[in-house]
């Protein structure tokens, strides 16, 4: 480490459009911090509380994000996506804005962008983060070829991309994040980011872990359906409701099942490591931190969202998840089903990948990057 890196300060900031994007920041930091730069964290509210919870000693700027927001109806998810596209191109152009003025006011020497398209400067260096290069939509090949020249516009305008999946095929992302046209901009495969460790199981109780994530009003809509099948269910089981400010709607009585609002991160990777089933989506996010223990999940996309459908389908077909639509969601049947699955061996460790990763960025661009 040389007093050159030590002296760099790193603007970390990741999308508000749930929380996968800021948990995936989590292993960067660390590696961020451990090679002596300074790291400056940017988010929203609960953002910047969720990771004050891991890093109290960093500096926090508030950013406000797309604040997109979701229907009830499946059908009308994309429709309702585009009729917010206006207001999300004006918050687009108000972080970069932001931007101008935070660089030279806190002496940013790097920013590190995770999917907000805002984010790039002209003297100095930005990363993109990002495992959807390949952008799914319900529209067919056609427009998923429009979105993603799209996407490469605005990735091509930072100085490098960093995708969060194996160089491998399929990885964990299949075509998402391995298209046959990669973006124009020097790119690098840093393997899964998750800040879930395996550990080695402590009960020997067939606990079923509940973790429920993601926009309103899916969120709350999906937890009624557990909840009403949970009455029934008499194993022991456990809820984490995905609230991390709390002031939920009251659950009904459920005698088997300890609820949570949120739990931190170690007590989180604790259930998660002793669970015999994992309940939650398939943001790619969680398909992350699941892999990364091992775990046998029972994947739920969120409805509407093309890009959850695709991941749930895949790790299904791979027999790594069972899968099922929130529409038809039967929580015992699925339970029966998901006793086929094996126990998987965590997949490897990208720590390595990260960190050499994080050294070229630090040392402004100096060394090799991989180009497929």
């Amino acid at each position: 480490m040389n007093a050159e890196q030590q002296k760099k300060n790193i603007l970390v900031a990741p999308l508000d459009w749930g929380l996968g994007h800021t948990t995936r920041c989590i292993p960067i930091i660390y590696e961020l911090i451990k090679q002596g730069a300074q790291v400056i964290a940017a988010g929203n509210e609960v953002q910047c509380r969720l990771l004050q919870q891991e890093f109290p000693q960093l500096r926090y700027l508030h950013l406000e994000g797309y604040n997109v927001h979701y229907t009830a109806n499946r059908n009308g998810f994309l429709f309702n996506l585009l009729k917010q596209a206006p207001r999300i191109w004006k918050a687009i152009r108000q972080e970069h804005r932001w931007l101008q003025h935070v660089v030279p006011e806190y002496n940013i020497h790097g920013v590190i962008s995770d999917n907000r398209f805002g984010l790039h400067h002209t003297t100095v260096p930005t990363v993109f983060i990002t495992h959807q290069l390949r952008v799914k939509n319900p529209l067919g090949a056609r427009m998923e070829a429009i979105s993603q020249r799209m996407n490469y516009r605005w990735i091509e305008k930072f100085s490098r991309c960093w995708i969060p999946d194996y160089a491998e095929l399929p990885g964990l992302a299949g075509d998402l994040s391995h298209p046959a046209v990669m973006p124009a901009v020097p790119y690098e495969y840093l393997g899964p980011l998750s800040r879930m460790q395996p550990q080695k199981k402590r009960s020997v109780e067939e606990t079923i872990l509940i973790l429920l994530s993601g926009p309103e009003p899916q969120r709350s809509l999906f937890e009624q359906i557990v909840c009403i099948q949970l009455q029934s269910l008499k194993r022991a089981s456990i809820l984490v409701r995905g609230l991390p400010k709390g002031g939920g709607p009251l659950l009904p009585e459920l005698p088997y099942t300890q609820v949570y609002d949120h739990l931190p991160a170690a007590a989180l990777n604790r259930l998660i490591c002793d669970a015999a089933y994992i309940i939650c989506r398939s943001g790619y996010s969680s398909v992350m931190d699941l892999q990364a223990v091992g775990a046998r999940p029972i994947l739920v996309p969120t409805p509407g969202q093309t890009e959850q459908e695709y991941l749930a389908e895949l790790l299904s077909q791979q027999q790594r998840a069972i899968s099922s639509s929130q529409e038809s969601f039967q929580l015992e049947a699925l339970l029966e089903k998901a006793q086929q699955l094996h126990e998987t061996i965590p997949l490897g460790n990208s720590a390595a990948v990260l960190e050499q990763a994080v050294k070229r960025f630090l040392n402004d661009g100096a060394g090799s990057v991989h180009r497929g």
